[in-house]
């Protein structure tokens, strides 16, 4: 099993960027998953989780109205849109599968993280 996020990079502040994380191994569609970041010398932080078969989302206040998650079950890929970007939203960007609030114990995969970067 593995999870594969991709599309980071570097932003100019109030600019949009699309994540993506690919599952291979995992019929992805059949468990909750989850968008977390993580920004220099912080905790790890839940921004999003992701209930495939019930389409409910739960969001966290700092990014509720500016991000969207998605799903695509035929690309096995979640997809986390992010949009009015400002610099604190610098940070890894990892997805899970298993879990879709912030308790991490319940995630049982994780990708690797992908690196966004937003200037001023």
């Amino acid at each position: 099993v593995s999870l594969v996020e991709s599309g980071g990079g570097l932003v100019q502040a109030g600019g949009s960027q699309t994540l993506s994380c690919a599952a291979s191994g995992l019929p992805f569609g059949n468990y909750p998953a989850a968008w977390f970041r993580q920004a220099p010398g912080k905790e790890r932080e839940f921004i999003v989780g992701f209930n495939w078969r019930l389409h409910t989302t739960r969001y966290a206040d700092s990014v509720k109205g500016r991000f969207t998650v998605s799903g695509d079950d035929a690309k096995n890929t979640m997809f986390l849109q992010m949009n009015s970007l400002k610099p604190d939203d610098t940070a890894v960007y990892f997805c899970a599968a298993g879990c879709s609030t912030p308790n991490e114990a319940l995630c049982y995969y994780w990708g690797q993280g992908t690196q966004v970067t937003v200037s001023s």
